[in-house]
């Protein structure tokens, strides 16, 4: 056998392969990155009023484009805008450290007419040392991120945080709902509301700190006004330079400062508006646009042929059309073949499984005749609601019913059976209990229920129902009309939502018709372990499981939950000696569940009101 190829010694023997030196400065960087930010920050108000030298100017220059960079790329990469929720103090701190970089930087070109490498060469190279070229990228620079970036991102930073704010109660009581309809734990709904009070505060951070973008370009064009008209009065004046000389000499190191200054703001720009104008997602930017621009076949193909019809109109040159045309079209056609194979293997799945039914053994009779204690049948259209594989949820809250309905009133509830049933209209379901029928109604995939919970204004278009549970007016609206609804107050539910609220009613108005004398056994036994004595005085002559069963619905027809068995039990085998009747017994374990029974109906600061 091959042995495996040795590690190296640096990290074999588990040493790090960073020289001692950086390795300790880096490691007391980790260990005091408090006081490395407060440095940081006085450090940048040390630029206001320490004169740099021209190397350090150009260190700390070439440090505002990485960094710059560097948020850019974070930006890209997230999937969530809450993942860098210090975002708008990022851009705080990085507009005050190019601030303070442009005030080093023109106490230097009006000095000693010299700023360092880095601006010298954005000054000669990047604009050839022609100055009018240079102050023409510069105006362009500022134009773009000023009218364009800045301006669109603070309008977008104001729509965002006003429908924030405006959205967060109507959240707020959608969490509310699916927490009470047990479709969410406790610690769930507390997670929502915390991320929900997250965004309203990034979002109103970020309407604040966009301004400070603004005010940076603005900054900008001012201090590189000062600093041509300044150092051509000092060049003239004092230094005894011409004139053709001096607006040369200063205006290069200005523009030079001017674009090294420009070009992080542009990207901090850009960072800010993606981050502003982006959507929470599963995925990072990248990965979101790859899928949504070149996920489709048609649309490439499309491009890539005018692409080549523009390479063959007259004057128009051939070459960049068609090499843009091969690589759209390869793109399209490489989209193309993907999207058939994935349908050819769904269609092989779909025979499979066609296959597989024919041969599998026929339903044993006792199966048709059998009666399911509860069943939700659905028609054509809401078979998507069951559809696991294409997002539906409903098996996963009626689980989630279950377990609720557990906690709160003491029982464990059958499985719910759901099934379709072509002869319902498609849009419809019904529930039911051992065989029978006991409420329907209607849903629409692909819409939202918007509910009136009373205080809601304006009025809605769409189809006017009456809410199943609760009886609210309430009307079914196009998904993009949530926002709008939410705003005006209203509840906005998915229609899977509105079946399980619907069935957890349902379940709850009726668990005394569920509980059978087999889930009272089960509920018996599982009180051994704890209480072994207690079980043991249970026997069919001193309390038959017949009369357990018979108090436990009368208790939960009235809606008292049975989670206290044992003192249940106890109160039964006390009383049971005095009557067997199952009336007369439940009145008397009412007396011994008082304190629960009063919690039921109390508010929230303990006061009982009764009329």
């Amino acid at each position: 056998m091959a042995q495996r190829p040795a590690l190296p010694a640096t990290l074999a023997g588990g040493t790090s392969p960073l020289p001692p030196g950086i390795e300790t400065m880096l490691s007391g960087m980790s260990r005091y990155r408090d006081l490395a930010l407060v440095a940081g920050i006085l450090g940048v108000l040390g630029l206001l009023i320490i004169p740099l030298p021209p190397f350090l100017l150009d260190l700390l220059l070439g440090l505002n484009i990485a960094l710059s960079v560097l948020i850019l790329m974070v930006v890209v990469y997230i999937a969530s805008p809450l993942e860098i929720s210090t975002f708008p103090t990022v851009l705080l701190v990085a507009t005050l450290f190019r601030l303070g970089m442009n005030i080093a930087s023109t106490r230097l070109i009006l000095s000693e007419a010299s700023a360092g490498k880095i601006i010298h060469a954005f000054g000669t190279f990047v604009v050839s040392g022609n100055f009018v070229v240079g102050v023409v990228v510069f105006l362009i620079l500022l134009v773009i991120n000023f009218v364009v970036i800045i301006k669109g991102s603070t309008r977008i930073a104001e729509v965002a945080a006003r429908f924030t704010l405006d959205a967060l109660p109507g959240k707020q009581m959608s969490i509310d709902a699916d927490l009470n309809a047990g479709f969410i734990d406790e610690k769930e709904a507390r997670r929502r509301r915390e991320q929900l009070q997250r965004e309203a505060e990034f979002y109103g951070a970020m309407d604040g700190a966009s301004k400070f973008v603004k005010g940076d370009a603005i900054a900008g064009l001012v201090i590189t006004g000062i600093n041509i008209l300044g150092g051509f009065a000092i060049g003239v004046l004092q230094r005894g330079m011409d004139l053709s000389a001096a607006l040369k000499t200063y205006t290069i190191l200005t523009i030079g400062d001017g674009l090294v200054s420009q070009v992080p703001a542009l990207l901090i720009s850009v960072a800010a508006g993606l981050i502003i104008s982006r959507t929470s997602s599963a995925s990072s930017l990248d990965k979101d646009l790859s899928m949504q621009l070149t996920g489709r076949a048609r649309p490439l193909l499309v491009v890539a042929g005018v692409a080549l019809v523009m390479g063959l109109l007259p004057g128009f040159p051939f070459l960049p059309f068609a090499l843009l045309a091969i690589t759209i079209g390869g793109v399209g056609l490489l989209r193309q073949r993907q999207t058939q194979s994935a349908e050819r293997e769904k269609l092989r799945e779909e025979l499979a499984q066609a296959d597989a039914a024919k041969k599998s053994p026929e339903q044993p009779i006792e199966e048709l005749i059998k009666v399911d204690p509860v069943e939700v049948e659905i028609g054509l259209n809401l078979l998507p609601l069951a559809d696991e594989q294409h997002g539906g949820d409903l098996f996963r809250r009626i689980a989630n019913i279950r377990r609720q309905l557990a906690s709160e009133l003491g029982v464990i509830l059958p499985p719910v059976r759901v099934r379709d049933n072509l002869a319902l209209e498609p849009d419809e379901y019904v529930i039911k209990l051992r065989g029978n029928i006991i409420a329907r109604n209607r849903l629409y995939v692909g819409m939202l229920l918007a509910m009136n919970p009373g205080n809601a204004d304006g009025t809605l278009r769409g189809i006017e129902v009456q809410e199943p549970v609760f009886g609210l007016p309430a009307t079914w609206i196009p998904l993009h009309e949530r926002e709008n609804a939410e705003l005006e107050g209203f509840t906005v539910v998915e229609p899977a939502t509105v079946l399980a609220t619907h069935l957890a009613e349902i379940l709850r108005r009726n668990a005394d018709r569920l509980l059978s004398r087999q889930d009272v056994r089960q509920l018996i036994e599982a009180l051994k372990k704890d209480y072994p004595a207690l079980v043991e005085e249970i026997t069919p002559d001193t309390l038959p499981l017949g009369t357990v069963q018979k108090v436990l619905q009368n208790l939960l027809r009235e809606q008292i939950p049975i989670r206290d068995l044992p003192t249940i039990l106890e109160a039964l085998l006390e009383y049971v000696k005095v009557t067997k009747n199952t009336d007369v017994l439940t009145e008397y374990v009412r007396h011994h569940l008082g304190e629960t029974i009063k919690r039921l109906f109390q508010d929230s600061n303990g006061v009982i009101h009764a009329a």
